[in-house]
C-alpha cells in the first residue's frame, strides 16, 4: 500500500493509520567496532488512538510519547481506530489462534502487530466520564482472544479530555494491565492531557511534559526487561487452577 510523507517524516498509509519511520539498522544498530552480524531488532511500543478523530487531542499526546521513545532508542507505531463500525465481544469463545472469530473490523490487525511489540500505550477521549466505548469494545476482544500475546509487556494508558472524567477514564484502562499480568508505566502525574478541539492540547504544558516522562519510564522498563532476558532470568511461573466465582 502507498504512503505519502508528512511532517517530522512520519509515514502516512493511505488508510490514514499512522507508522513511525523505522530506526536504520545502518545508523542506528551497528557501530563503528560492532560485528558484521546485525544486532537484535530495535525494540518497539504499539499504541491505540482509540478517537475517531485520527489526527485529534488523543493522537497529539500520543505521538508526544512516540517522539521521546525515538530518542530513547524505542520505535512506535500508533494504530488508529478510525471512525468504522467495531463489534463488541459477546463471549462465544470460538477465539482462535489469528485473535477473534469476527474478520469485519481490525481487531485481528492489532492482535498480529500486538505479537511483535514489546510495549503499549492505549489512548482514549473521556466520554461521559469514561473511556469511548468504541475503545473498550476494540481491547475487550483483543484481550479475551489474545491476552496471552501481551503478558509480561509493559503497559501504560492516557485519557485527554476537555476537562473532567480523565481520572475515571485512565481507571477504566488500566484494569485491563492489571488482569493480564502486565507490569504498568507510570510517570510523574496520571497520564492526563487536556484540549478540546483538536490542537488544543499543545497549551496543556503539564499534561505534554507527563507524556515525555512516560515514555522515558516505558523505555527504561522495557530496556531493563531486555537485559533480564538476555542475563537469562526467566518469566515468572502463573500458578493456575482455582477459578470461583461468588456462589461456590
Amino acid at each position: 500500500m502507498q504512503g505519502n510523507v508528512g511532517d517530522e517524516g512520519v509515514i502516512y498509509r493511505n488508510d490514514m493509520s499512522m507508522v513511525s519511520n523505522a530506526i536504520q539498522p545502518d545508523e542506528q544498530h551497528v557501530g563503528a567496532n560492532a560485528p558484521d552480524e546485525r544486532r537484535e531488532k530495535t525494540m518497539k511500543v504499539l499504541m491505540l488512538n482509540g478517537s475517531a478523530k485520527q489526527n485529534g487531542n488523543t493522537f497529539r499526546a500520543l505521538e508526544e510519547v512516540g517522539k521521546q521513545l525515538e530518542k530513547e532508542g524505542i520505535e512506535y507505531e500508533i494504530f488508529q481506530l478510525g471512525g468504522a463500525p467495531i463489534r463488541d465481544c459477546i463471549g462465544c469463545g470460538q477465539c482462535n489462534e489469528n485473535g477473534c472469530v469476527f474478520t469485519d473490523d481490525t481487531v485481528n490487525e492489532f492482535v498480529a502487530k500486538a505479537k511483535e511489540a514489546e510495549g503499549f500505550v492505549f489512548g482514549t477521549p473521556v466520554y461521559y466520564a469514561h473511556p469511548s466505548g468504541r475503545v473498550l469494545s476494540f481491547l475487550d476482544r483483543v484481550f479475551y482472544s489474545s491476552g496471552a500475546s501481551l503478558k509480561f509487556k509493559p503497559g501504560a494508558a492516557i485519557a485527554v479530555a476537555r476537562r473532567g472524567g480523565t481520572s475515571a477514564s485512565f481507571d477504566v484502562m488500566n484494569k485491563y494491565f492489571g488482569i493480564s499480568q502486565m507490569p504498568v508505566a507510570g510517570s510523574t502525574y496520571w497520564n492526563l492531557a487536556h484540549g478540546r478541539v483538536p490542537g488544543e492540547v499543545e497549551q496543556d504544558a503539564e499534561g505534554l511534559q507527563t507524556m515525555r516522562n512516560l515514555a522515558r519510564n516505558m523505555a527504561w522498563m522495557m530496556k531493563c526487561f531486555e537485559a533480564g532476558r538476555n542475563a537469562g532470568v526467566c518469566l515468572p511461573e502463573t500458578e493456575t487452577g482455582n477459578r470461583t466465582h461468588f456462589i461456590r
